[in-house]
């Protein structure tokens, strides 16, 4: 998003390549948007009034502040920084995450996904530095230049929003929240959410709203951005589900994932513009990096309007976004995982790429100690396929080698396929992989990296959909076409899959 922050003669700027909904945003734009309480600015930034000392989300229904006693802030983390607290009103921690920290590929926009997945409470600092490639100087000068905060900053924050869903949505004990939301210690935590919120983790507690409990699981909310198209996407997700890690039925989904400290499942249904995620850890501090993944996934902090509004002007487009409004592109949680996937759909149909998996899964997968229902195993490692035999696959066996291979890069920390990742380094280094073509490292890029501007011209599901259409369906006719869609090409692909009702690959 393109902004421009005042506060108190010094501003922070947004990039200008941004906008949302294609409106550039300043002081004025940012008043106005309060003055009408226009929710599709929520997460985008946040108000924060000199005079009572909180900080609110766009659409706040409080009584509008006068513009002289009001500020901009980018992010919550910015206006904790400058002494503001959360509104208990309008509760601006629960709305959607931004969407520009999932679509940008810069520096910036992968350190805010990698500290929401929990790196700067993992490994520090320091940890962050090195996935980025940068020192810790230059990161914390880039965010603090961006955002008005540091690394350090930002993470408490995501630390205090984690806890407070967790305090307000599940029935954990107030101690294992603090651990569970990344806190070294309960001082820490209670200082914390005194401090953020005014109020105390007890305090917070009883105003409560307990969802349905699922047994032995942790059951929150997560909020999505509407308008919300949940049918498509789960759907898109159960026609792909691998037995054993997987398992969809078109309005519900769960999966195994393999955590930064252990393993879990999640379970996901949307109801009324949310979504109910139960987590089923090994540890109960993976919860925030589970929940980030969900999120990611799901595609819940995208900007559906926008998205909409750019592909609705092209009249090829326009009939898919109207039957369509607030389609979600589908994330992965695991980009090793997806990559092997992805090699084993190669030239095969969703099925046969799917009854491929399960076989992978059946004979190397890994059995977990706390199995879900019919989610029974994580799926093979890279460390453990890597070892495999390429002629003991049931596929060609050249590509066999380019799975194994690609599982080497994968199991030797040379190649990273995750929320952090530079996405066109990862993209050059796929293809020069033996095997690995620029289908399979969009694909990736697409699901697993977050890329929101891929096109697979030579799918055949968007072939079929182009010539369903009427339209050009050669791979350089419609990458020509799709020159239009940018940056939502990778939404325009999927709504041209969602067209044909049974998506291919």
């Amino acid at each position: 998003m393109a902004a421009t922050v005042m506060a108190e003669n010094r501003q922070w700027g947004w990039p200008k390549s941004a906008r949302l909904a294609g409106v550039q945003l300043d002081h004025d734009h940012c008043y106005r948007a309060i003055e009408s309480r226009d929710a599709r600015f929520d997460g985008w930034f946040v108000t924060a009034v000199r005079t009572t000392g909180i900080y609110c989300r766009p659409s706040c229904p409080a009584i509008t502040p006068k513009r002289a006693n009001v500020e901009f802030f980018p992010a919550a983390a910015t206006a904790q920084a400058h002494g503001y607290r959360a509104c208990k009103r309008c509760r601006p921690d629960a709305s959607p995450g931004s969407p520009e920290w999932n679509t940008r590929a810069d520096v910036v926009g992968r350190a805010m996904r990698l500290i929401a997945d929990g790196l700067v409470d993992r490994d520090g600092v320091p940890g962050l530095a090195g996935r980025l490639g940068y020192s810790e100087r230059q990161v914390h000068r880039l965010l603090t230049a961006e955002l008005g905060c540091g690394p350090l900053a930002l993470a408490r924050a995501q630390r205090a929003q984690t806890a407070r869903i967790l305090i307000e949505t599940t029935t954990m004990p107030i101690t294992d929240i603090a651990f569970a939301a990344g806190f070294q210690s309960v001082r820490q935590f209670n200082d914390t959410i005194r401090d953020v919120f005014a109020a105390s983790p007890s305090h917070l507690r009883a105003t409560r709203r307990p969802d349905r409990e699922q047994h032995g699981a942790v059951t929150l909310r997560l909020a999505a951005r509407e308008p919300f198209e949940a049918a498509n996407l789960f759907g898109f997700l159960a026609v792909r589900a691998v037995p054993g890690v997987e398992h969809g039925d078109g309005a519900s989904y769960r999966r195994s994932l393999r955590l930064p400290r252990g393993a879990g499942v999640i379970s996901l249904t949307a109801s009324d513009g949310q979504v109910t995620c139960a987590l089923h850890l090994d540890d109960v501090a993976d919860a925030q990096a589970a929940v980030q993944r969900a999120r990611r996934l799901l595609d819940l902090d995208s900007d559906p309007r926008a998205v909409d509004a750019h592909l609705a002007d092209d009249p090829l487009l326009a009939p898919l976004v109207a039957a369509r409004p607030g389609l979600r592109a589908p994330g992965h949680p695991d980009g090793a995982e997806l990559l092997v996937r992805a090699v084993l759909g190669q030239q095969v149909s969703v099925a046969g790429a799917r009854t491929l998996a399960a076989r992978l899964v059946a004979a190397h997968g890994e059995p977990l100690r706390k199995p879900v229902a019919d989610i029974t195993h994580l799926f093979p490692s890279p460390a453990v396929l890597a070892g495999l035999d390429p002629a003991s696959l049931a596929m060609p066996r050249a590509r066999g080698r380019a799975l194994v291979h690609a599982c080497e890069r994968l199991a030797a920390g040379d190649l990273a396929l995750d929320a952090g990742s530079h996405r066109e380094d990862a993209v050059a280094a796929l293809q020069a992989l033996p095997g690995i073509g620029p289908w399979t490292a969009g694909y990736v890029a697409m699901r697993a990296l977050g890329d929101p501007d891929v096109f697979l011209p030579t799918d055949i599901g968007v072939r079929n959909a182009l010539r369903a259409l009427g339209a050009d369906s050669t791979p350089s006719a419609a990458t020509r076409a799709a020159e239009r869609w940018r940056p939502w090409r990778t939404y325009a692909l999927h709504h041209l899959w969602a067209s044909l009702q049974e998506t291919t690959q």
